[in-house]
């Protein structure tokens, strides 16, 4: 019998883990990839709760750290740079993982570490789908027509692919948060601390260290208007409107901006939704359940849904629908714990006002005192679980 075929379109970090896990099952994998290369560069994601099992189980723990991106810790600093409160880093969970690492780096070391016969296209994408009861037929833009038995969209927040399959079931819950991430030069000031600044107006500041010799920064807007659908000159105009008189960083960050070769604007949008999977077509990671940086946690749950999905089909065997249906069962709380955000969260964390700055200041040094300290660490533990990962069946040919 021929091995069954699995299309992915998507080639970052829930994309590779389901190829790499599909292929380690048996399956013939064909990956698709929109990008015309493979994409570099990106923020901090970490591997937390279970996550750190998956990346065990792919042999990959230690090739992960060593794309470690330095960082030592957390802390809130004021607009002269002091530092205000300090998160707790202890044990791999805390603010600052121990699986910190680079999307990018993250992404290609699973990718460089893919099983034999995994084929990866770049510049092309998915145009139509056809799905009947044997077989989906998928139609690329460079003409391409696979058949398949089973089709994983993997292409993130704002996958087209899923809105033409999917777009009845999707419920988007914009978190009014603008954000725009890019890379700098580093400069002697900058240390080896995650360093958080918050002012009025709704604003922040972040800047982190990497492991090539720059700085990643960004800066985000609470109660922004969606800045996506603008190029990228005009998205940084109205971040330097609004971040004019911000503070601290602010304006060294909008300068490294202008000449900054991976700048990337989002407009933070939850993805929800009741079902991820119809016939022989299933979501997975942001494409499926987005938390946002808000929630945390997006590269873990999308590591780990490329294990469940293969391992749930890997026990199921020709039953389809019975394996696409454990791998959400399995999948759903880890989802559901990270985009139960509170309502007060948004508030809370990007104070309008003096007042609020400084009830906000107040609470973060009573959450990060001894007392409270354990209290705040339970906030970073996302993807975790005390269930067993599902077993791993034979492989399938």
């Amino acid at each position: 019998m021929a091995a069954r075929h699995a299309v992915i379109s998507g080639a970052s970090i829930a994309g590779l883990s389901a190829a790499y896990w599909l292929r380690r099952t048996g399956w013939q994998v064909t990956v698709l990839e929109r990008a015309e290369a493979f994409r570099d560069g990106g923020q901090n994601v970490d591997v937390r709760g279970v996550g750190r099992e998956v990346l065990a189980r792919m042999g990959l723990a230690e090739a992960v750290k060593e794309q470690n991106t330095t960082e030592t810790g957390t802390v809130f600093v004021d607009t002269d740079g002091r530092v205000l409160a300090e998160l707790p880093s202890n044990g791999p969970d805390g603010a600052t993982a121990e699986f910190e690492v680079l999307r990018g780096d993250f992404a290609r070391t699973i990718l460089e570490h893919l099983p034999e016969g995994v084929e990866i296209t770049y510049g092309d994408i998915i145009t139509e789908v056809a799905d009947d009861t044997d077989a989906v037929t998928v139609t690329t833009a460079s003409g391409r027509v696979l058949s398949a038995d089973l089709l994983v969209l993997a292409e993130g927040v704002r996958s087209a692919t899923r809105d033409r399959l999917f777009g009845d079931l999707v419920d988007r819950r914009d978190l009014g948060i603008s954000m725009v991430f890019g890379t700098i030069p580093r400069t002697a000031s900058d240390d080896s601390r995650w360093r958080w600044y918050t002012t009025t107006g709704g604003r922040q500041v972040h800047l982190r260290p990497d492991n090539h010799g720059t700085t990643r920064a960004m800066l985000a807007h609470a109660r922004a208007a969606d800045v996506t659908r603008l190029d990228r000159a005009d998205a940084l105009a109205e971040f330097r409107h609004h971040f004019a008189d911000a503070g601290w960083e602010a304006r060294r960050v909008l300068d490294g901006f202008d000449t900054s070769a991976d700048v990337y604007v989002d407009h933070l949008t939850q993805i929800r939704m009741p079902v991820w999977h119809r016939g022989r077509v299933c979501l997975a990671g942001d494409a499926a359940w987005c938390v946002t940086p808000m929630g945390g946690g997006g590269a873990s749950l999308a590591l780990v849904s490329g294990y469940v999905l293969a391992a749930c089909l890997s026990t199921s065997g020709d039953r389809f629908e019975e394996g696409l249906a454990a791998y959400e069962k399995w999948m759903r709380p880890l989802v559901d714990d990270v985009q139960n955000l509170p309502r007060w969260i948004v508030p809370i964390a990007y104070p309008r006002t003096r007042l609020g700055l400084a009830l906000r200041r107040l609470a973060d040094k009573a959450m990060t005192s001894s007392l409270l300290s354990p209290l705040t660490a339970k906030f970073t533990q996302v993807a975790d679980t005390t269930r067993d990962l599902p077993p791993i069946g034979a492989a399938h040919s």
